[in-house]
């Protein structure tokens, strides 16, 4: 069935009509009204050859006569919905009353309309009827596209290197296959992990964390697969491992890398026969989680010194994800930025309205080692220290200020097509800076009003929208 997009007028829309009606007369009288709006339509009188080509799903709208001999318009319109078939239903009878209207829309008809009808009534009634389907249609795509994102919230991003790791963790989450999550230290891994599990099927149980840093080999196997009572000195009580209580759900081991050889072994023993045995015991319990590991080291480089099992690395790597560093991320800083700032100023009361123009290219052109953990930070820091309404260059730490801009730090590249690129990348990013400083500067001196901002700069008021939303500029005066 054509889909019919939100964003157009559904009354241009050509649509497939079917009609079913026993009169002659009404299926040709449809026909001649509706082919001249576009429209491509088909008719039956024969109620049951009507019915099969309902029930083929290859109309948008069925007109449907309620009265027929054989088969009456009721029962083909209760099969057509049971059929899933996604054709409109119109109820179309000359024995309307309101009791058989009410009924046939609680078997699922868009809506009647009562013989005799005038050309107009009829494109009315479809014209509502597309509009509906237009309306159904948006809003099961948007529950869709919001059931689909919703797990990834808190997580922003719109380079190419992001946009990558956002459709791997859509794919991996719907298997229940071991994820290697790798990146540097402060990229974001645990927060892909929460992201996995919340769109996953076992989103509805634990997701729990282990930081395998935290605890020596003895008591980290302890706290993994559980103890018996007795078992060794402090052990004053049976004690359920993170494997057991994960049941059901999630369980990320972060800092995999950190592992002692005998405790890989255990682990690789767990994720292959998902059974697990609590230390001092000699009965095995079954567990069914889905395990997600996260590491900041190299592991294969591990494996080729000896440090990490070979067995247990690729049992591990089913399915890998690496989340990339901050400074691979071209244009994500200004909207890690900008998300930081309005978050930090929101939940402490804070009046700092973004950054300047030489402040976000300073911050773009810095390396951040720490990555988005590091920009998180000394955002908070420099907004909490800001005495100004927007954070300028001279708020940033001296390793920022200092910071050498992205054009100048560049490889001068070596041919000629490479230069003439790397040349309108310059101008476009001086452009951009100048044209964001005009922007805030005029806005500004007119109290950020927008009518009176596009009169005295001499633009079109639609055209100074345009470009307030180009650089994120916004304002609460309009006119």
């Amino acid at each position: 069935m054509n889909a019919i997009p939100a964003d157009h007028d559904v009354r241009n829309l050509a649509q497939r009509i079917l009609v079913i009606d026993d009169e002659a007369v009404i299926g040709l009288a449809c026909k001649r009204i509706l082919a001249t709006e576009g429209h491509q339509v088909e008719c039956h009188q024969d109620p049951r050859a009507g019915l099969e080509a309902a029930l083929t799903g290859h109309f948008d709208v069925v007109l449907l006569d309620m009265v027929m001999p054989g088969i009456d318009g009721m029962e083909i319109l209760k099969q057509v919905k049971a059929s899933g078939a996604g054709s409109e239903v119109v109820v179309v009878t000359g024995h309307s009353t309101v009791e058989s209207a009410v009924e046939a829309m609680k078997q699922g008809a868009a809506d009647y309309i009562g013989k005799p009808f005038s050309p107009n009534q009829l494109r009315m009634v479809l014209q509502k009827v597309a509009e509906r389907t237009a309306l159904i249609r948006e809003n099961a795509a948007l529950r869709s596209e919001l059931e689909l994102n919703q797990g990834l919230e808190g997580m922003i991003g719109g380079s190419p290197a992001m946009e990558r790791v956002f459709a791997l963790i859509k794919r991996v989450a719907r298997t229940d296959g071991t994820v290697l999550v790798t990146g540097e230290s402060g990229t974001g891994k645990e927060m892909v992990v929460g992201a996995i599990h919340r769109l996953s099927p076992r989103k509805g149980h634990p997701l729990l964390a282990c930081d395998c840093t935290a605890l020596a080999p003895t008591l980290l196997e302890s706290e993994l697969f559980g103890h018996v009572k007795g078992s060794f000195s402090g052990a004053i009580a049976t004690k359920q491992g993170m494997f057991e209580a994960a049941h059901l759900g999630t369980l990320f081991l972060d800092e995999v890398a950190n592992l002692s050889m005998e405790t890989q072994g255990k682990l690789l023993r767990a994720l292959e026969s998902r059974r697990i045995k609590r230390v001092g015991d000699t009965a095995e319990h079954e567990v069914d989680i889905r395990l997600i590991a996260a590491t900041n080291r190299d592991l294969q480089e591990m494996v080729e010194e000896g440090d990490f099992r070979e067995d247990l690395f690729y049992r591990l790597k089913v399915l890998p994800i690496h989340v990339p560093p901050l400074r691979e991320r071209a244009g994500d800083v200004p909207r890690l930025a900008t998300a930081f700032l309005l978050r930090f100023c929101k939940k402490n009361h804070l009046d700092v309205d973004g950054f300047s123009p030489e402040a976000m290219a300073r911050m773009e052109a810095y390396g951040w080692p720490g990555n988005v953990r590091e920009l998180r930070n000394i955002v908070e820091r420099v907004a909490t220290l800001c005495d100004a309404e927007r954070i300028e260059l001279h708020h940033l730490p001296a390793e920022i200020r200092e910071a050498v801009p992205r054009s100048a730090a560049t490889d001068i590249p070596r041919t000629w097509e490479a230069f003439k690129q790397y040349k309108q990348q310059a101008r476009d990013a001086v452009v951009q800076d100048l044209e964001r400083g005009f922007l805030t500067d005029a806005l500004e001196r007119n109290e950020w009003n927008v009518t009176k901002t596009a009169e005295d700069v001499g633009i079109q008021r639609t055209q100074l929208h345009a470009m307030m939303r180009k650089y994120s500029l916004t304002s609460e005066i309009d006119d």
